[in-house]
C-alpha cells in the first residue's frame, strides 16, 4: 500500500464553515479571556449533552488537574494503570499519590471488585476511567465511594455522546472530564472539560482555569491558566453538527471490522454495550504478544500504523510511580492489545486489506 494509513485522523469540518467562526474572531478582535465562541461552545455542548454545567478547558489535563483541585484532594487517589499518561501525571502534579487497582479482563476498566482493598486513610476519591469511552461499573464504584466518604472523578476523555442508564455519561461521578484533543471523536484541536452537576463546583473550576479571578475580576483564590481560546472553539463549534453522522461512520467501520476479525480464534475483542459506546476506537486483544508484533510488523510494512494502547501499564513505568503491585491482568492486556485505523474518512477497502494483513499472520500462529 502506497498511502500511510494512521490510527487516527481528526475529523475537520468544511473549511469555509471555519472561516465562518475565524471571521467573527478577526470582526471583534476576541482571542481569549473566555469570549463568546467559548462560551456558545459551552452552551451548546450542555444543550446536547443535556448536563448542568460544563467548563472549557485548554486541554483534558488540565481539566483533571482542576477537578481533584476543586474537589480539595489530598493523599490517595485510586485509580486504573490502563490509561493514558495524562491521567497519573494530573494526579501526580496536584502531589495526590496513585494507587492502581487491576482491571477486568474484558471491559479493560478498573475492576470495581478490587477497589475496597485498597482503600485506607488516606484515600480521598476513585478516579475511574471509561477506557475507549466504555463505561465503567458506575453503580459499584458510586456505591464503594458513598459508603467510604470517598469524590469520585471520571475520566471520559474517550466518553462524549455516550449516554448510560438514559442519561449522558458525563453526568455521574462529583466531576467528569472530557478531551477534545484532534484524536478524539470531537476535536477543538486541543481542548477539554469538566462536566458537573454542582453549581458550586462549576464556578470554582470556573476560577481557578483563569488565574483564580471571579466574575468581577477580584482573584480570590489560587488559579492557574488553563483557558480555551476562541480558535479553538471555534473549531468545536465547526465540528459539533456532524457528530451523529461522524458516530454512525465509526460504528460501520467497527462492526465491518469485527465481522472479518471475528471468525479468528487469536482476536479478541472489548466487551462493550453497542447503545454506551461511540466507537472513537478499535482496540484489539491477540492470544499473545508476539502475534501482535508479527501484526505490527506487517501492517507498518504496507505503510499502516496502528498504535499500541495502553502500553506499558503505568504501575510499570518507574518514572511517574514506585508502585510495586503485581496487576497481573493490566500488565498482560498492555502487552497484548492494538488500536487499529479508525477514523470517518478510513475507507471499507482499507479496513479489509489490513484485516487481511492481520489474518494471515494470526491464522498462521493459531
Amino acid at each position: 500500500m502506497k498511502k500511510k494509513i494512521y490510527v487516527t485522523q481528526p475529523f475537520l469540518p468544511p473549511l469555509n464553515e471555519y472561516i465562518k467562526y475565524l471571521e467573527e474572531i478577526w470582526d471583534c478582535g476576541i482571542l481569549t479571556h473566555n469570549g463568546p465562541l467559548v462560551q456558545k461552545l459551552e452552551k451548546e455542548l450542555i444543550k446536547r449533552l443535556q448536563v448542568n454545567n460544563l467548563i472549557a478547558t485548554s486541554n483534558a489535563t488540565m481539566a483533571l488537574q482542576l477537578a481533584i483541585k476543586a474537589l480539595n484532594l489530598k493523599g490517595e487517589i485510586i485509580t486504573t494503570p490502563f490509561t493514558y499518561i495524562a491521567t497519573i501525571a494530573a494526579i501526580n502534579w496536584e502531589k495526590c499519590t496513585p494507587i492502581f487497582v487491576d482491571i477486568d479482563e474484558e471491559t479493560f476498566n478498573i475492576d470495581s471488585t478490587k477497589i475496597e482493598e485498597k482503600i485506607t486513610k488516606k484515600t480521598s476519591a476513585i478516579l475511574g476511567v471509561h477506557t475507549f469511552s466504555n463505561p465503567c461499573n458506575i453503580e459499584a464504584i458510586e456505591k464503594i465511594a458513598k459508603d467510604n466518604k470517598l469524590k469520585v472523578i471520571y475520566d471520559s476523555a474517550h466518553g462524549m455522546f455516550v449516554n448510560y442508564k438514559n442519561k449522558s455519561l458525563l453526568e455521574y461521578g462529583d466531576i467528569s472530564i472530557v478531551s477534545f484533543h484532534a484524536t478524539k471523536l470531537f476535536n477543538t484541536v486541543e481542548g477539554g472539560a469538566c462536566i458537573t452537576e454542582s453549581d458550586i463546583l462549576a464556578e470554582k473550576i470556573k476560577s481557578y482555569r483563569f488565574f483564580g479571578f471571579n466574575e468581577k475580576k477580584d482573584i480570590v483564590t489560587h488559579g492557574t491558566n488553563a483557558k480555551m481560546t476562541e480558535v479553538h472553539a471555534a473549531m468545536g463549534l465547526a465540528t459539533l453538527k456532524y457528530m451523529d453522522e461522524v458516530r454512525k461512520s465509526r460504528r460501520e467501520k467497527y462492526e465491518l471490522y469485527k465481522k472479518l476479525l471475528s471468525s479468528n480464534e487469536n482476536v479478541k475483542f472489548q466487551k462493550i454495550n453497542e447503545e454506551s459506546h461511540n466507537y472513537s476506537y478499535m482496540p484489539v486483544l491477540f492470544k499473545s504478544e508476539n502475534i501482535l508484533k508479527q501484526v505490527l510488523k506487517i501492517l507498518n510494512d504496507n505503510n499502516i500504523f496502528p498504535r499500541r494502547y495502553f502500553y506499558p501499564s503505568l504501575n510499570k513505568v518507574k518514572v511517574i510511580s514506585t508502585y510495586e503491585d503485581n496487576l497481573e491482568k493490566a500488565e498482560d492486556i498492555a502487552t497484548r492489545i492494538l488500536c487499529l485505523p479508525l477514523y470517518n474518512k478510513l475507507k471499507t477497502e482499507d479496513i479489509e486489506i489490513i484485516c487481511y494483513l492481520i489474518n494471515q499472520i494470526a491464522y498462521r500462529d493459531s
